[in-house]
């Protein structure tokens, strides 16, 4: 399964092509368009997007921290807000892209009024198509499941961080970790790896 940090990587690159600070709700849309697209095409419950029109190019990997750092808007921000009200109603325990793509249906950025108006595309149809999103795994990449347990090396290259930071998250307790019994040897669940990570609030003026 994809995670939302590979939508929210591919929202904060476009962000960046664009020569934005701030990552905006159409960016964090497209993202998580993009997070579950292939050479360019969405299946999206009933509909079929293409992003190419709507200035994704889709030949690009997700950011990795290369470049200027960026931040999420007001607007942005309160997307995140929604989708943990929704994750809260789902009985998860952390916003998933199913979530984030299903708060969508309360915002009105000029995107999503777009993909609306071209679509046709009512609230409880994206709704649905949300709650039936099995995103595909890269080409190459081995399915895994959310329970899948990964070295610091491993879990700091998903973050894209140095091991010894993740190392210091894991002492700190903000990450949590476990010991192979009887070794010294570090597992991190990858689903936890989502625990470090919160939307960034811009500075007001």
């Amino acid at each position: 399964m994809i995670e939302i940090t590979t939508a929210t990587s591919y929202a904060i690159q476009l962000a960046r092509r664009r020569g934005r600070s701030e990552v905006g709700p159409e960016e964090l849309l497209l993202g998580c368009l993009q997070s579950l697209s292939r050479f360019g095409i969405v299946r999206f419950g009933p509909w079929t997007i293409d992003l190419e029109p709507l200035g994704v190019d889709w030949l690009q990997s997700p950011a990795r921290g290369a470049g200027p750092k960026v931040a999420y808007s007001a607007d942005a921000v309160t997307v995140f807000d929604l989708a943990a009200r929704i994750a809260r109603a789902d009985h998860a325990t952390d916003i998933r892209l199913e979530h984030l793509l299903a708060a969508f249906t309360a915002h009105d950025c000029p995107l999503m009024m777009e993909l609306r108006q071209d679509y046709g595309i009512d609230s409880a149809a994206w709704r649905a198509a949300a709650a039936s999103v099995q995103p595909p795994v890269p080409a190459g990449e081995p399915a895994v499941e959310t329970n899948d347990f990964l070295t610091p090396e491993q879990a700091a290259e998903a973050l894209g961080i140095h091991v010894q930071t993740l190392r210091a998250y894991i002492r700190s307790g903000k990450l949590p970790a476990a010991r192979i019994a009887g070794e010294r040897s570090l597992r991190i669940r990858r689903h936890d790896l989502n625990k470090v990570l919160e939307p960034l609030v811009p500075d007001m003026p």
